[in-house]
């Protein structure tokens, strides 16, 4: 049985486990995804753009559980480095669409081997990466907020 006053203890802290977890994966993909050009948050916007494009910046954020605010610079860098377009929509000129480009769809390919690398890098195979992922299901999926 625990005691109440071990519920407070840093180290059982579920938040501080998430917390500390989630500075860790960045560190882990930061030079596997150096040699691709793109930061971790950016690597997020192509995996989504890749699922899926063209999309609108408000589904696109949508998906990435991040407001339209963060996620557009993200987005302009991403235009910069011409592996994305952002034009407005023919349908709904309030609507602003990504869409890939040839460079932005051949990056695919040389990514297809980073989850490979950040398994051997975290020494987990395909089923433990997935559990620990499934075991998130109640923290992820969905942003919750405040209030």
């Amino acid at each position: 049985m625990t005691a109440p006053d071990d519920l407070l203890r840093l180290e059982n802290q579920l938040c501080f486990a998430l917390v500390t977890a989630a500075r860790n994966v960045v560190a882990i993909y930061r030079p596997i995804l150096e040699p691709l050009g793109l930061t971790h948050p950016q690597y997020l916007v192509m995996l989504a753009l890749w699922e899926s494009a063209p999309r609108s910046l408000n589904d696109l954020a949508a998906e990435l559980a991040v407001e339209p605010a963060t996620a557009s610079p993200l987005v302009k860098r991403l235009e910069a480095e011409g592996l994305i377009v952002r034009q407005r929509s023919t349908e709904d000129e309030r609507r602003l669409d990504i869409t890939l480009t040839d460079a932005g769809r051949a990056l695919r390919e040389r990514a297809l081997d980073v989850p490979g690398q950040v398994m051997s890098a975290v020494g987990m195979d395909v089923g433990e990466i997935s559990a620990l992922r499934d075991g998130l299901g109640p923290f992820v999926g969905r942003r919750i907020d405040a209030g």
